[in-house]
């Protein structure tokens, strides 16, 4: 029996030529699209491109991305075409003093478009964890009964980022890595389809990229731009007590107070004072005492 991209027709592999219509013009658009049908990772592929001086504005996709990263270096793998994995090319006019900005916004394009395309209450979990209510009972002390549907990672390499996105499309609760994880298909999307969930998000993050690039190079700032507000608003870290995991080991457990104009989580401990973080794990505590 064939074994071939065509034999799971609920998971279809996505089509290059389309892609390539359908956002190589008009407003919202990239330089150019690639799908492959396998790779290790597409950020490092983008990587190795940018430095061999690919311009910017570049998409690539893997039907089946078999050696991933998260945040903190964590492996990501997921069923062929089970999901949407690619990456973007970016060599970002803004300082780069407000890079760390890149990957929220990222966070805020996926937001957009699961609310639009999705019909999903889509919300941030800082720095940029796309989540999603579930639709059962959730994992006691997470996210206020949201599951992570989509993670980014964002990759310096000199003048240029790369950005990767990865969005759990079609996985049943089985195919899953962790129990905090869900699918659109387990959450009730409005559509599973990998074809139309790409899209949006492509021409929603070429849209909150422009207005964060606008507003950083006409003085307004990365802090008090759009799509900050947007971040803002759509965070549910902010107001939460968490429990924050930071690198050597070294656990804080606080009020999530706010995000500054750097993009750093503002912790209010108990003591009353307040730690600004650029990195860390971050849990949602439903229980501080037990935390």
């Amino acid at each position: 029996m064939s074994s071939g991209p065509w034999t799971d027709l609920e998971r279809p592999p996505l089509r290059q030529a389309a892609l390539r219509s359908a956002l190589a013009v008009g407003a919202d658009t990239w330089r150019t699209i690639d799908v492959v049908a396998e790779t290790a990772s597409t950020n490092a592929d983008l990587v190795a491109r940018a430095q061999a001086g690919e311009e910017a504005g570049a998409v690539l996709i893997a039907d089946s991305q078999n050696g991933g990263r998260g945040r903190l270096g964590r492996a990501w793998t997921v069923p062929p075409r089970s999901a949407l994995t690619f990456s973007v090319l970016l060599r970002p006019a803004a300082p780069v003093e407000t890079w760390g900005w890149l990957s929220l916004v990222a966070g805020v394009a996926v937001t957009d478009a699961l609310v639009r395309v999705c019909g999903l209450p889509a919300s941030l979990k800082w720095p940029n964890d796309v989540l999603v209510p579930a639709t059962g009972p959730a994992p006691a002390d997470y996210a206020g009964g949201r599951l992570k549907i989509a993670g980014i990672l964002a990759e310096a390499s000199g003048p240029a980022v790369v950005i990767g996105i990865g969005l759990n499309v079609t996985q049943d609760a089985s195919e899953l890595p962790v129990p905090t994880a869900t699918s659109l298909r387990l959450a009730g999307s409005a559509t599973t389809d990998r074809d139309t969930v790409l899209r949006a998000v492509l021409r929603a993050l070429a849209r909150r990229l422009g207005e964060f690039e606008r507003a950083v190079t006409t003085g307004d700032g990365a802090g008090r731009s759009g799509v900050a507000a947007a971040y803002r608003e759509r965070c549910s870290t902010i107001g939460a007590t968490v429990r924050a995991e930071l690198p050597g080991g070294i656990s804080r457990v606080g009020l999530a107070d706010g995000v500054d104009d750097d993009g750093r989580l503002l912790l209010r401990l108990p003591g009353g004072s307040t730690q600004a973080l650029a990195a860390a794990d971050v849990v949602h505590v439903r229980n501080p005492e037990t935390a």
